[in-house]
């Protein structure tokens, strides 16, 4: 049990983590109002080895608020990696080691969203503007932790998308001695004068995706663990990423509606004795979750609204989130209720 004192007073979470080395080769990425614990919780069923994070959580929150309940997570979660937002050094070295003694095994700073609420608060994707001030990040966070200090980031920024600019910030990351470096490759478009932004909807698809960028940087960088992320959905063309000699890949969106990937994944590149688990036996491990959950006083739905893609791709499929958008999502529904589904899993199963 560690103590950490905080503006609002000392808290003490149980460091449970212990994991020094990790494998990147599968990641999950960092989704806003996604990746939450229940999420991680089912991810895990499918990929026991893949490397998953949290959503990005505001340092000055896990400092001035609630740091116990923001970072609360089933210890089955791990290994799991804190995504912080923020721009002030020393606060984000504080939300690091409370990061820490929570049991996370990676801190990462998010240097990379877009939006405009995360723009307003002068940190994610802006902060590539700004690469001294990055280092400075990472230096103070390395010096606060043990446990790796990494970056998520875009290849550049508006109008500076081009590989000189990339690879002048990774210099100086690299050289505040940054553990590993997670890419999406793509350029995030903010905008100013004379360009409008995009969405953050549309700064996952519309600038193209420069992978070579992030493929000539291992080679330039070999020592440095180098994972990419973006518009990652076919199997086949993700292991050749591994192949061509990059640390790991990082899939966002693809798992998340379609988590059976995760599972096929985990048999390809990670562990080939993997069986990829049937929906029915991922639901025979929920409803026990979820039970502990509703002991708690958390809602059925908080924890089956992540379960969606369950039967993507299967027959069946449309019946299963109707059941869920339907019956799942009631304020009454117990846990159990899922099992009422095993007729349509098994149609899925069947087909």
């Amino acid at each position: 049990m560690h103590s950490v004192q905080l503006e609002t007073g000392p808290i003490e979470i149980n460091y449970s983590n212990g994991i020094n080395v990790l494998d990147r080769k599968l990641c999950v990425a960092p989704m806003m109002d996604w990746t939450d614990r229940h999420c991680r919780y089912l991810h895990r069923l499918f990929a026991p080895h893949a490397l998953l994070y949290t959503e990005m959580i505001v340092a000055a929150a896990i400092v001035r608020g609630n740091a116990a309940r923001l970072l609360e997570h089933d210890p089955s979660e791990h290994p799991v990696a804190l995504q912080l937002g923020g721009c002030d050094p020393e606060e984000l070295a504080r939300a690091a080691r409370v990061g820490e003694a929570a049991g996370f095994a990676e801190i990462n700073l998010n240097v990379g969203c877009p939006s405009d609420r995360v723009k307003s608060g002068s940190f994610g994707a802006c902060l590539m503007q700004r690469p001294s001030l990055v280092a400075e990040c990472v230096r103070r966070m390395r010096d606060a932790v043990q446990v790796p200090v990494t970056v998520k980031c875009r290849i550049g920024i508006d109008e500076r998308d081009d590989y000189e600019f990339f690879s002048a910030f990774v210099e100086q990351q690299a050289a505040a001695g940054v553990d590993a470096l997670i890419v999406h490759a793509r350029a995030a478009i903010l905008g100013g004068l004379t360009r409008p932004g995009l969405s953050p909807k549309e700064n996952r698809e519309i600038p193209p995706l420069k992978y070579d960028y992030v493929h000539r940087l291992k080679r330039e960088r070999a020592a440095l663990p180098i994972v990419i992320n973006g518009g990652l959905v076919d199997p086949s063309a993700i292991r050749a990423h591994l192949r061509d000699g990059l640390d790991g890949v990082m899939l966002g969106r693809a798992a998340y509606h379609g988590p059976a990937l995760l599972a096929e994944l985990e048999r390809a590149v990670v562990n080939p004795g993997w069986r990829i688990p049937e929906p029915w036996e991922i639901i025979e491990r929920m409803v026990p979750y979820a039970r502990r959950q509703a002991e708690r006083g958390v809602r059925l739905h908080s924890v089956a609204r992540h379960m969606h893609g369950l039967m993507a791709g299967r027959e069946g499929a449309r019946a299963w989130r109707r059941f869920l958008s339907e019956v799942a999502s009631r304020p009454e529904a117990a846990p159990e209720v899922l099992f009422s589904a095993l007729p349509i899993l098994s149609q899925g199963l069947a087909a």
